[in-house]
């Protein structure tokens, strides 16, 4: 694919920021990436950077299959983490129902890259949509077939980037959700 930008990486820091607002006490922080993809370098070391501004810890944890996802969050509850970052995967993506169940089973209050996962039961997101995405895709596919060169093409960076907020599983694991807060969100999910 050429010419469309999803920018989730770029955005680690603005959701670790959301989530200290959203849980103030979570000293220490989780982030979960999988260490074979690519961008989980620059994500982790991006939010790694923006902790210690904000005054936290941050505990990287990787898992790069589905049988590593269980002990993941195990991990988590271990080191006794007051929050989650799901790091931006394709992997995380195609489990995402997998991911919301262990953060409510666990009860990790986590902030994810795509509101896709708060859809499915999961707290908090921060991201571009996947869906203006895959339609730029689409319409750069259509000048390609018209005989456009991909190469002459400009990428095409997300003018939108969205807030969305699950009130109910907010509600679940006891946290307020501060108005200024829901005043942001571009979508709350009741």
């Amino acid at each position: 694919m050429t010419g469309a930008s999803l920018i989730t990486v770029a955005l680690g820091a603005k959701r670790l920021e959301l989530l200290r607002e959203l849980v103030p006490s979570a000293r220490t922080i989780a982030m979960l990436i999988n260490p074979d993809t690519p961008d989980s370098d620059p994500e982790s070391k991006d939010v790694l950077t923006a902790a210690g501004t904000l005054g936290r810890d941050i505990h990287v944890i990787t898992a790069r299959s589905q049988s590593e996802l269980e002990p993941a969050f195990a991990a988590v509850q271990q080191m006794q983490a007051g929050a989650l970052i799901v790091g931006a995967d394709p992997f995380f993506t195609s489990r995402r129902a997998q991911l919301v169940a262990l953060a409510s089973r666990y009860a990790i209050p986590t902030i994810y890259y795509w509101r896709e996962f708060v859809e499915a039961g999961g707290l908090m997101s921060y991201g571009t949509s996947i869906a203006d995405g895959y339609r730029q895709a689409g319409i750069y596919a259509g000048q390609v077939l018209k005989g456009a060169k991909p190469a002459d093409l400009p990428v095409v960076q997300p003018t939108k980037v969205e807030l969305v907020i699950n009130l109910k599983t907010a509600k679940a694991l006891s946290l307020t959700v501060p108005p200024t807060l829901q005043a942001r969100a571009d979508e709350v999910i009741e």
